[in-house]
């Protein structure tokens, strides 16, 4: 008889009131024995109903537990968690996902099989309310064009290694060898912690068949405004941790561009002719745009808003590294903290 392990569920929320019950409904409805389960929401000081909605839960069901995280980011909430933790294995979930009922039985299964540090699944990228506007963004957020070779997000037709995954399955004990999640890093923590197993000579695994669901922002205000934070951070995490292995190319195409697009224009006072660099970037790019985004384009969407969504998603990503790179005060505050 095959010996079920413990497993300890792990998710960061602030301010999820929309989103919370979907995620824990959907831990509910695993076929994992729930006498084997601990779940641990980490709450960093939620204002909105959150708290109240996770009480509901915890009230009906013992084996999950609310913890409060007073410094409010990820990485504290994510090793609050792993220090109470008392599974074999720890699972990071979002407030923004929603799980299959295999879910954690699946990544346990294929764990043990191919002695994974991490394991995880296909990331489906969803809206809560459907119209061509909102389907356009989910397009664009699982495109390569849009997101660069994250398997995660495009998928695999095989079981393969990758440098990351999102809400995986580690093993307890990688904690002890690798260190817990940099608290330093306000976004990529969870990048930068798969690169460190990876150093170490560890293993991350991307399942085929099996898939979670996000729930990404509707609007292009949302989708910027989350990108640019990510762009901004790219440039703190490298700077941070020391080591531009942090991340991966991909991470950094965005600003790539847009320095393309702006560095000439220092120069074309003196040299006309680079200005040339700058036209020929932007017009491969609006073309590269319009093509993806007509051959994308169907019934459910809107050509322009498809095109809108990939110039949002990359400038505002672009840019929010440009920024990073520009704040040399955030950055020594950063080191001397």
């Amino acid at each position: 008889m095959n010996q079920i392990n413990k497993i300890s569920i792990i998710i960061p929320c602030r301010n999820e009131e929309k989103y919370i019950e979907d995620c824990l409904e959907s831990i509910l409805n695993n076929d994992y024995p729930k006498d084997s389960l601990e779940v641990f929401v980490i709450d960093g000081e939620s204002t909105d109903s959150t708290i109240e909605r996770v009480g509901k839960y915890i009230t009906e069901f013992n084996f999950i537990k609310l913890l409060k995280n007073k410094k409010h980011t990820v990485p504290f909430a994510l090793n609050i968690g792993i220090k109470e933790a008392a599974g074999d294995f720890i699972i990071r979930l979002d407030a923004h996902s929603k799980i299959p009922n295999n879910y954690f039985s699946t990544l346990i299964k294929w764990s043990k099989a191919r002695n994974a540090d991490n394991i995880g699944a296909v990331c489906i990228t969803d809206v809560k309310n459907k119209n061509p506007k909102t389907n356009s963004i989910i397009k664009v957020l699982s495109n390569r064009f849009g997101v660069g070779n994250s398997y995660f997000r495009i998928g695999t037709d095989r079981i393969k290694e990758v440098d990351h995954v999102p809400f995986g399955c580690f093993k307890k004990e990688i904690f002890d060898k690798v260190g817990l999640f940099d608290e330093r890093l306000v976004r990529n923590q969870d990048i930068e912690f798969s690169k460190r197993i990876l150093k170490m000579g560890g293993r991350i695994f991307l399942l085929p068949d099996l898939f979670c669901t996000y729930f990404a922002r509707e609007t292009f205000g949302g989708i910027a405004k989350n990108n640019f934070g990510n762009g901004f951070w790219n440039i703190l995490t490298v700077y941070i941790t020391r080591n531009i292995g942090s991340l991966s190319l991909r991470h950094f195409i965005p600003f790539l561009f847009v320095l393309s697009l702006l560095v000439p224009c220092i120069f074309v006072i003196w040299e006309p002719i680079v200005g040339l660099i700058t036209v020929g970037s932007l017009f491969s790019y609006l073309v590269l745009v319009v093509v993806i985004s007509y051959r994308i384009n169907d019934s459910t969407t809107s050509f322009w808003s498809i095109f809108c969504a990939f110039i949002t998603l990359h400038l505002s990503y672009g840019f929010g590294s440009l920024i990073g790179f520009l704040r040399i005060d955030y950055l020594l505050k950063a080191k001397n903290d």
